[in-house]
């Protein structure tokens, strides 16, 4: 059975505003080294027999030329990951056939061994289950959702899942952390029947059938966009956690670079041109401009083309929000 990696491109990152614009997402930035986000999970997936990528048509052209070995899969329009997985799954079904499909998102930040982690996954997916990826918490985040293992199996390489819980607030995220539960990364593995069987049964169901009689427009159209956690994972009996054994941070938001990059001996973390006086625990980033502070701390300063966003560190999730009044004027 062969190995399908497929990576998800299609979306804005609109939490990295202003490095990441509409023409611009997140996943084609060199946010922690010389290789876009993209290119270094096409890279990390070099096992695999086949390489996908699933994104929007605007994104298409700059994705084939990021990723030239891949097959380029266009979703009809862009309705979250439930629909999105869906359709590039039924259709490396008919062009691959039986396989077993890892499914990542383009814009994760992992360090150390990925290929053990991901071929238990792998082999969790043909042993016929929906298997998706824990990771161990290092703080207790409120921006990530939640995986409460089960009881271990196939000799403890994967356990069950015993439920999936949406993003918590503070006080519930400790308590999830001290239980020991995971973080849901969003990173997959199946075979596509099973996949497929597990999403007819749920609102996934009119977008699968329309695949069957080879209509993807109109199932996109008769289905609202969701997440495919909420779709098919939090509804199934069959999903299984594997625990990672490597570092993993998704890049979310400003406040990730400090975790990602060097930092100086003040705590701050700078990509671009910066000079810092008195500055300490600040994300200091640009492209062509140059930045600099003087007597502020736990900062996020990014300078990109005609745009410079000031927020606290603490805040980095609320940049969404300006983003959204962005949109309605048409400047995003």
């Amino acid at each position: 059975m062969d190995t399908v990696a497929l990576l998800l491109a299609g979306g804005t990152g609109t939490r990295l505003y202003p490095a990441s614009r509409s023409d611009r997402p997140k996943q084609f930035l060199e946010l922690d080294g010389e290789r876009s986000l993209l290119r270094r999970t096409a890279d990390r997936v070099g096992f695999a027999d086949h390489v996908y990528v699933a994104t929007r048509e605007a994104y298409a052209d700059r994705v084939r030329d990021i990723v030239p070995e891949a097959g380029v899969l266009v979703e009809p329009a862009a309705k979250d990951t439930g629909p999105a997985l869906a359709y590039a799954t039924h259709r490396i079904r008919d062009q691959v056939g039986s396989c077993a499909v890892l499914c990542l998102p383009s814009d994760h930040s992992i360090r150390g061994a990925f290929e053990p982690t991901a071929n238990v996954a792998l082999d969790a997916a043909r042993d016929g289950f929906l298997a998706t990826v824990g990771v161990e918490p290092t703080r207790p985040a409120t921006g990530y959702g939640y995986i409460e293992p089960g009881g271990d199996l196939d000799g403890g390489r994967y356990r069950e899942v015993a439920a999936f819980h949406e993003k918590p607030d503070a006080d519930t995220a400790r308590d999830y952390v001290e239980r020991g539960w995971l973080w849901n990364a969003g990173m997959f593995a199946w075979t596509p029947d099973a996949f497929l069987a597990a999403a007819r049964d749920g609102p996934l169901r009119p977008l699968v059938d329309a695949l069957d009689d080879g209509d993807p427009e109109r199932g996109f159209e008769r289905v609202d966009a969701v997440s495919v956690d909420y779709a098919v994972m939090e509804d199934t009996d069959n999903a299984v956690v594997v625990p990672a054994d490597f570092d993993w941070d998704d890049l979310g938001s400003w406040d990730a670079l400090a975790r990602v990059l060097d930092t100086d001996s003040d705590g701050n973390a700078v990509l671009g041109d910066a000079l810092t006086i008195d500055t300490a625990d600040s994300v200091l980033a640009s492209d062509d401009a140059h930045i600099t502070t003087i007597g502020v701390e736990n900062l996020v300063v990014a300078a990109y083309d005609d745009r410079v966003l000031v927020v606290p560190r603490e805040d980095s999730q609320r940049v969404r929000d300006a983003v959204r009044e962005l949109r309605e004027d048409g400047l995003f």
